[in-house]
């Protein structure tokens, strides 16, 4: 007699899990970004050239020997991250320059899933050169040259102070993209 109890019980707790959803684990997320509206500022100084930054970032010369230099280090403050942006009085062939720089967009490559690059090419201002995009856990995810194309050269180099995730980094990567772009369309040489 005590059997049909207990079988009717073990029936009904069966058929009463049955109807519940079987329990999924959530995927991993990452923090949600509050960025600065992008607004600019006009960057000029004894340098031969100027262009417009971010008011999110800020920028220090260089020192060589005690001298400041025209290249600077971009502070990308709320991104935590840096452009190191080189400034070169051309010697050699062009095509000399823009080799180094394609070298160092090559040694990303075997960690980047894709490089995009986009040229540049204003004639009134001067003003040539390309902006690589890479994509995937790379170190530096953007890199650029602008040139006048005979005397002068310009690279930068974007540098994250963090693992290289691209997931986690997309939303500031994005961000970052408009201002760098930015740079690249008011860059004009003195």
């Amino acid at each position: 007699m005590t059997k049909l109890p207990l079988t009717l019980i073990a029936m009904v707790l069966l058929f009463a899990r049955c109807g519940e959803e079987t329990p999924v684990p959530k995927p991993p997320t990452y923090l949600r970004h509050d960025f600065p509206k992008h607004a600019y500022q006009p960057i000029s100084s004894e340098c031969p050239y100027t262009f417009e930054l971010s008011t999110a970032y800020s920028y220090t010369n260089v020192m060589q020997n005690g001298q400041p230099t025209c290249h600077k280090d971009i502070d990308l403050g709320p991104l935590n991250g840096t452009i190191s942006f080189s400034y070169i009085e051309m010697e050699r062939p062009l095509k000399d320059y823009v080799e180094y720089a394609l070298s160092k967009v090559e040694e990303h490559q075997v960690k980047a899933d894709r490089i995009e690059d986009e040229h540049v090419i204003r004639p009134d201002a001067k003003v040539y050169g390309t902006f690589f995009e890479l994509k995937g856990d790379v170190a530096s995810p953007f890199q650029f040259y602008l040139t006048d194309s005979s005397t002068r050269f310009i690279s930068g180099m974007v540098y994250f102070n963090s693992r290289p995730n691209y997931d986690s980094l997309k939303p500031s990567l994005d961000y970052l993209k408009q201002d760098l772009k930015h740079l690249m369309e008011t860059f004009e040489w003195k």
